[in-house]
């Protein structure tokens, strides 16, 4: 059997004076590895199609990147708001949107896990640091398969099932976070300093899953719990191309 299509949103970025489309390749490598094929979905799809861009997957995942802009929440940019993408937001809200509306599953990732809270109604730091005193560090330095901090998994949940562990330690690249939680959002874990690091949809609605960390990122390391999270989406991806056949 074909594997199941995973709709991978993607960026713009300005490549040696060009401007190009694309993604981080850990996504690719942890889609393949799950047994997904992913497919890039690029902003630059215009906006009376993006819905269309849905029709040929089976999964959805929201990745990393831009800060999400404060307007989409009601609050005024503060000084330290990092870049922001206007187009590449709605872009992703439309898809996203599109997807809770066809229930396709959704994993979303870092921006991903943010730009799915302010889509149904939540709020975000716009800066840890400034804005929430005492909180660890969490955009770490190191490499991008450095653990730097622990999270505590909610159990029973999607996440608890997927990772097979209720403490996991993780990369953290991120200086925005959720701050009000959005609509139909179960908190499934916690960093030590109390920060949102992750939340899904409840047990009766379309599959959700989304987190604040970089799982896609330990896809060359042997036995990561992170592999887990990748290999549920897909099959609930599959289960979903079976319900439509």
């Amino acid at each position: 059997m074909s594997r199941p299509r995973i709709g991978v949103s993607g960026v713009v970025r300005v490549v040696e004076g060009a401007p190009r489309t694309g993604v981080n390749a850990a996504y690719a490598h942890s889609i393949t590895q799950a047994g997904g094929l992913p497919l890039i979905l690029s902003p630059v799809i215009a906006d009376d199609i993006v819905v269309d861009a849905l029709d040929p997957i089976h999964g959805l995942l929201l990745t990393g990147g831009e800060d999400v802009h404060p307007m989409l929440y009601g609050q005024s940019p503060l000084p330290k708001l990092g870049q922001v993408d206007r187009e590449r937001d709605a872009f992703e809200i439309d898809l996203f949107r599109g997807a809770l509306d066809r229930r396709i599953p959704v994993l979303a990732i870092c921006r991903g896990i943010q730009l799915v809270n302010v889509a149904l109604g939540g709020s975000l730091w716009q800066d840890l640091p400034t804005e929430r005193q005492g909180a660890l560090r969490h955009d770490q330095r190191d490499g991008r398969t450095t653990r730097s901090h622990s999270v505590a998994i909610m159990a029973p949940s999607r996440l608890a099932r997927a990772l097979g562990v209720i403490r996991l330690e993780v990369n953290s690249f991120h200086h925005q976070a959720i701050r009000d939680l959005g609509r139909g959002l179960m908190i499934t874990a916690r960093a030590e300093d109390g920060l949102i690091e992750a939340v899904e949809s409840a047990p009766e609605a379309p599959w959700l899953v989304a987190v604040q960390w970089h799982p896609e990122e330990f896809h060359g390391e042997a036995g990561a719990p992170d592999h887990g999270l990748f290999a549920e989406f897909v099959r609930e991806a599959g289960r979903f191309r079976a319900q439509c056949a």
